[in-house]
Order: structure tokens, then C-alpha cells, then sequence
């Protein structure tokens, strides 16, 4: 197992990119799998350049697929985040980008057979908590067809679209249970509808909000304030001390300069994003629609959300009000494309030496 060629796909999931493996080709150990995969995608290293890793946290992720045994789904998804210059891989979140692949995968691993022109796979998403999720993908005579001309913005290039509809939950979008809250001298608003997001104002943190990326990353002031602001939201949000985790994302938001409804920028959590994730757009639009939050703006179900490369829809539509407010559904397309798919070699030794 740990000097053998092992079965990987690495796809482009919506806009990251990452290896995707099917459980039964990895250890069940979760120590001894996390440590292959270290070795498989290069970690520690920053350049990743002895794994297949890209050097990025948007293209150092892994998806573990299998066949479920909940009625509710055909797959389980297991979505783990691999640190570039860590030994460390967290599945303390999800992935909604890397979900746009796991459809995909699913038909091409022959655990779904396809089912006409479109085929709807039902899937498990196992962190951090499980929740449910329904890719819709086009399979013209029973095989994965990955060409189209659907463009998303985060990815230069055309490809199929892939529908993602999610279920809503009981609980309520706010998990301190109020629309907005004072943390680390900031006004801000956290919302979890599938990602957990703090929401905080670019004028209060004396931004313009529409900087590039390499900006915000190389402002040393303002990354502190962002991590002070993640490491006293973790606790209020219920998840406890996040100093090793990738989540809260922390998303800057202000008014749309391109017809959208919001302008964003997302750390996740100390990089920022080129554009947003799946799950973290839901957790926007759903703060975004909700009146008394720090982003709030009237909108209708669809929320145009601006990043840095262009714009992201999401539908959501609501129930309830005010910090009782809860998900019905939502949906987003994304794209995926298969790039590679066969065999890799892990380094030997431990990851860690």
C-alpha cells in the first residue's frame, strides 16, 4: 500500500483542484491514510515539489469517495484539506468546489451507473458534520461528458456544467443566535449555512474591499486583525479553539462594483481566495438576505456575489426570521474536469521526517 502505485483522479473541482481516491484504495487507519496522502501530495513543503500537490490550499485537497450505506445517498464524500507546508491534513470542513467532482468520479469509479443524458448522484458529505448534497451530471450515452461551454468564474477555461442542490437544516443560519456580534472590536456577523463565515464591513477595517488578493496577503496589520477576529469567533460560533483549523473563513464584504449584489474577499483562513468557495457562497448569500446582519442588502433569492475573478450565483431561498433564520435549499453550478487519472507513488518514510 505504501510503496505501490495507488489509484488517484485528479480533477478540477469547481476552482480548486485536487486528488480524489476511493476509500477502499486507502488505509482505514485515518493516521496511516493522512500520512500517505502526505507523502503523495508533497507536504511538508510549500512547493509540495516531490508530491502532486499544486503548492496552494486550493490545490492541495483530497477527496475520499465510496459507496454509502445511507438510503438517503449513493456516495459518502470525505473532503480533507492538505496543508502545503505542514504535516498536517484537517477534516474539520468541507469542500463544495471539490464536491462539483465527486458526481463525476462517482460514474467514472462505476459506483453510480449512469442514467441517461443526466444522472443524479445523491451525496453524503461527512464533515464536519454530515449533511446531503445532489450533483446532477450530464452523461450523454451512459459516460461522463466533461465539455461544455458553461465559463465559472475562478477558472479560465469552459467546461460541462455541474448542478449542486443542497437541503436546508433545522438549525438556524446564526450559531451565536444573534444577526451580528462585536469580536475583536469589529462588527460582524457569523453564519454558518454549510461553511462557518464570519462577515465583517471592508470600511471597518479601512479597506476599500475591492483589493487584489496579494494585497490583502501581504498586509501584515491586517492579517493579524483577521486572525485575532478567527480565533475569537471560533469559541461564539461552537467551534471551539480554531488555531489549528482552517475554518472560520473570515469574508470582507462591501457594495458591488459589477451589477452584483455583494463584493467579497475571503481569507481561508490566512490565504485569500481568487474567488469563493461553494459552501462559504451559500453562508454569504443566506447573511446577505437576511435583514439586521453587518452584509445585509435586499435581494432576491438569487445573490450575485463579486470575488476577485468575477462573479458567483447562488439560490437560496430562507425560512424563519431574524436569528431564527434557516436554509430551505440552495443551488449553484459549477464545473469539473478530469485531468489525469491512473496511478502515484508516495515518498517513503514518514511524513513528518
Amino acid at each position: 500500500m505504501t510503496t505501490g502505485g495507488i489509484p488517484c483522479m485528479l480533477m478540477r473541482g469547481g476552482s480548486s483542484k485536487g486528488a480524489y481516491f476511493l476509500a477502499t484504495d486507502l488505509p482505514a487507519d485515518p493516521h496511516e491514510r493522512d500520512d500517505l496522502l502526505l507523502r503523495i501530495m508533497g507536504s511538508p513543503d510549500e512547493r509540495q515539489i516531490d508530491g502532486i500537490g499544486g503548492g496552494h490550499p486550493l490545490t492541495s485537497k483530497v477527496a475520499v469517495v465510496s459507496r454509502s450505506a445511507d438510503a438517503q445517498a449513493d456516495v459518502d464524500y470525505l473532503f480533507l484539506q492538505v496543508i502545503p507546508d505542514r504535516a498536517v491534513i484537517t477534516d474539520a470542513q468541507t469542500c463544495g468546489n471539490l464536491l462539483a467532482g465527486v458526481g463525476p468520479f462517482a460514474v467514472e469509479r462505476g459506483l453510480v451507473p449512469a442514467g441517461g443524458d443526466i444522472t443524479a448522484v445523491r451525496v453524503r458529505i461527512l464533515n464536519p458534520a454530515v449533511n446531503y448534497a445532489e450533483a446532477r451530471v450530464r452523461t450523454p450515452g451512459g459516460r461522463v461528458s466533461y465539455d461544455g461551454d458553461t465559463v465559472m468564474a475562478g477558472t479560465p477555461f469552459p467546461a460541462a456544467p455541474v448542478t449542486l442542490r443542497f437541503p436546508g437544516a433545522a438549525t438556524s443560519i446564526f450559531p451565536t443566535g444573534r444577526l451580528a456580534d462585536r469580536l475583536a472590536g469589529l462588527d460582524v456577523t457569523c453564519a454558518h449555512a454549510g461553511m462557518p463565515v464570519v462577515l465583517v464591513r471592508a470600511a471597518d477595517l479601512g479597506l476599500d474591499g475591492a483589493e487584489p488578493p496579494e494585497d490583502l496577503e501581504n498586509n501584515a496589520g491586517l492579517r493579524a486583525t483577521i486572525e485575532a477576529l478567527r480565533l475569537e469567533a471560533g469559541p461564539v460560533m461552537g467551534l471551539g479553539d480554531v488555531r489549528d483549523t482552517t475554518v472560520p473563513k473570515i469574508t470582507i464584504v462591501s457594495p458591488p462594483r459589477h451589477d452584483g449584489t455583494v463584493t467579497t474577499r475571503t481569507f481561508i483562513p490566512h490565504r485569500v481566495h481568487a474567488a469563493i468557495g461553494v459552501l462559504g457562497a451559500v453562508s454569504v448569500a443566506a447573511a446577505v438576505r437576511t435583514a439586521g446582519t453587518v452584509a445585509h442588502i435586499p435581494a432576491g433569492s438569487l445573490v450575485r456575489i463579486e470575488h476577485p475573478t468575477g462573479t458567483f450565483d447562488v439560490d437560496v431561498t430562507l425560512d424563519g426570521t431574524g436569528p431564527d433564520t434557516r436554509l430551505h435549499t440552495s443551488s449553484v453550478v459549477r464545473t469539473a474536469r478530469k485531468l489525469s487519472d491512473g496511478l502515484v507513488w508516495p515518498r517513503t518514510g514518514k511524513a513528518s521526517a
